[in-house]
């Protein structure tokens, strides 16, 4: 209300408003203060700016810990107990916000529901399995990711429908926002070489980081996943002034991927491409 007040009365100030608690600033002026403010949102350091800050070359040779360790700038900053801090990040401090939010009246189901969702990572996620496998209702399966989304813990993916006959339609995945958080949840921090998740830890930091660099560029797209009913799928989809750009994530150089059929048949106009771990930089730097 005060800011609404200044805002009003001093048409020549400007007020910056900031916190760690992105539920409290969302929940305080989402109304008083419609159509009077921009929002501008922080994520964890960015693989641009992890780049700048070190170099070209020594980011890249860095570039397996970061899918593992994530880019927090509290982890960046503590190499000697990074561990330690993402476990610490990951309990009381991710959950404070949450835990002290009136909705919020299970603990324990939020931390068993990080984990399925840490489980489930790169793959489609059913609130009604959820909510089978939690022993609750499917809409506080629905209320609590709602929360962990405005606490920028996760986000969701929607699956592309154009109305497309063979596409599924009410599907999303559910990626974290950092990869480090994602890990100290599964309590694995294992390096990439003794890992089975690389695909889907490659996949999250990709998606991530390609969702800080729109943001940050101003870069209005709409992004979503693709899957029909035949079982073909891609990784990522941006649709952007009328045109599709498609991209499936390979970790290993070597692997060879074709556009699937279906989409191609379905969307002749789209760009396909496939992000492999040796060449990346044009996806999220370009």
């Amino acid at each position: 209300m005060g800011a609404k007040i200044l805002h009003d009365e001093l048409p020549g100030v400007k007020v910056v408003l900031s916190g760690s608690s992105a539920l409290d600033l969302h929940s305080q002026t989402k109304e008083s203060l419609t159509g009077r403010k921009w929002e501008y949102h922080l994520y964890p350091i960015s693989w641009e700016e992890w780049t700048r800050h070190t170099s070209y070359i020594e980011a890249h040779g860095d570039l397996e810990n970061r899918l593992i360790f994530g880019m927090y700038p509290e982890v960046l900053n503590n190499e000697r107990s990074k561990k330690e801090v993402l476990m610490e990040l990951s309990s009381s401090y991710l959950y404070k916000d949450l835990l002290e939010y009136e909705g919020i009246r299970h603990p324990k189901l939020l931390s068993d529901l990080l984990r399925a969702l840490a489980l489930q990572l790169g793959n489609e996620v059913s609130y009604n399995e959820l909510a089978q496998l939690l022993q609750v209702d499917r809409a506080t399966v629905e209320k609590y990711i709602d929360l962990l989304e405005k606490a920028f813990v996760v986000f969701k993916l929607q699956a592309m429908n154009n109305n497309q006959r063979n596409e599924i339609k009410n599907s999303r995945k559910i990626y974290f926002y950092d990869n480090g958080i994602r890990n100290a949840i599964l309590q694995n921090f294992s390096p990439i070489s003794l890992r089975t998740d690389i695909g889907a830890l490659w996949e999250n930091f990709l998606i991530s980081e390609r969702l800080k660099k729109n943001t940050y560029q101003r870069n209005f797209t709409q992004p979503y996943f693709w899957r029909n009913y035949s079982g073909h799928e891609i990784d990522y989809i941006e649709s952007r002034d009328g045109s599709l750009s498609a991209f499936e994530f390979k970790w290993n150089p070597r692997k060879k991927v074709k556009i699937p059929s279906g989409f191609q048949k379905s969307y002749p106009n789209a760009t396909f491409e496939i992000i492999h771990s040796n060449a990346f930089d044009e996806f999220l730097l370009g």
